[in-house]
């Protein structure tokens, strides 16, 4: 779910590459709605039709940030502490 990839993110150091398929599609979704800012680009293959990617996420945005806040309002609102 790219919002968990999102909440993921807090907790590294950025820039962070990024290879693994999902993770990419992670990165494209919050990409193109503005919560973070990333580079994708397309990987040199050695295999015929290969769609290999990479990603670097550079930042989260203040959207990101808002969005976040957020899902923790919901989330201690669910266990019943806010």
């Amino acid at each position: 779910m790219p919002l968990s990839f999102l909440m993921r993110l807090l907790h590294v150091r950025l820039p962070i590459h990024v290879a693994n398929p999902e993770d990419i599609r992670h990165v494209s979704v919050l990409l193109a709605t503005g919560l973070i800012e990333a580079e994708i680009q397309a990987l040199e293959s050695t295999v015929r039709y290969a769609t290999s990617r990479v990603a670097t996420v550079l930042r989260i945005t203040e959207a990101g940030f808002t969005e976040l806040a957020k899902m923790g309002d919901a989330r201690f609102r669910e266990e019943g502490t806010g």
